[in-house]
């Protein structure tokens, strides 16, 4: 394929408090071999030459794995190819002539910082709620490798721990829920036995975080795990139930 030539409809936004608004831009010359960030890079370049100021964007391994790279494109999270963060997005999924919509994503726990770059500290509060694991420093640690596993958990435990929080499964939830997100952190404790000294109170713990910080709840619709780049599954949400249940009831 020839070089493509693009329109872009960016939302530009200042600050929180900015109303903000869609922005139209052309680039030309985009190779299909460029990942999605490049093609941003390159508009920035113009802007940048032509004495505008550059698109905000958030970005850093731009390798899959850590979930900064959050755009919505095209009224999708991380752009159209499932399974795929916007910085592993490449332009060969779009067409010469084609015109894209670049926003951020949109949720009240999630406000924009600038351009297309959210707060997304509400993830980590949550975190920081009941997402870890009491360290043993009697003198007496075991190590974890000592401690026998069902493979099956182990695996659902792993599955659980792909999540790599960039919070797509809250820009695509109609009510803004962080329950995909929470189920998984939960998860991946609840399915090993290192996890099991905070499991009484972890979920509750998380889960009032979660409600303080503003995201909606859960209707079962299912999006959040169509749009997961790491296709962290439906089953997580029944276990952080489940676990929220359990705990309830002690």
């Amino acid at each position: 394929m020839d070089n493509m030539n693009l329109t872009l409809k960016i939302w530009r936004q200042k600050n929180a408090q900015d109303k903000g608004k869609m922005t139209d831009y052309n680039v030309t010359g985009i190779s299909e071999h460029m990942s999605f960030l490049e093609m941003m890079d390159v508009l920035n370049e113009q802007l940048i030459n032509s004495g505008d100021e550059p698109v905000a964007f958030d970005h850093d391994c731009r390798e899959g794995i850590c979930g900064s790279c959050s755009m919505f494109i095209n009224g999708e999270a991380h752009g159209p190819v499932k399974g795929t963060t916007t910085c592993q997005l490449h332009m060969r999924s779009f067409s010469d002539g084609d015109t894209i919509y670049i926003e951020p994503f949109r949720a009240k726990a999630f406000p924009v910082i600038k351009d297309l770059i959210v707060d997304r500290s509400a993830f980590d509060r949550i975190q920081h709620a009941g997402g870890y694991i009491s360290i043993n420093t009697s003198g007496n640690t075991q190590d974890a490798n000592a401690t026998p596993i069902p493979k099956e958990n182990a695996d659902l435990a792993m599955d659980a721990a792909m999540c790599i929080g960039c919070g797509a499964c809250v820009a695509t939830c109609k009510n803004s829920s962080a329950m995909l997100f929470v189920g998984a952190k939960v998860s991946q404790y609840a399915l090993l036995p290192q996890g099991q000294v905070e499991s009484k109170m972890r979920a509750q713990n998380m889960v009032a975080q979660m409600d303080a910080e503003g995201f909606g709840n859960c209707t079962n619709t299912g999006a959040c795990m169509v749009e997961c780049p790491k296709g962290i599954d439906l089953s997580n949400i029944a276990r952080l139930n489940r676990e929220l249940l359990s705990g309830s009831l002690t």
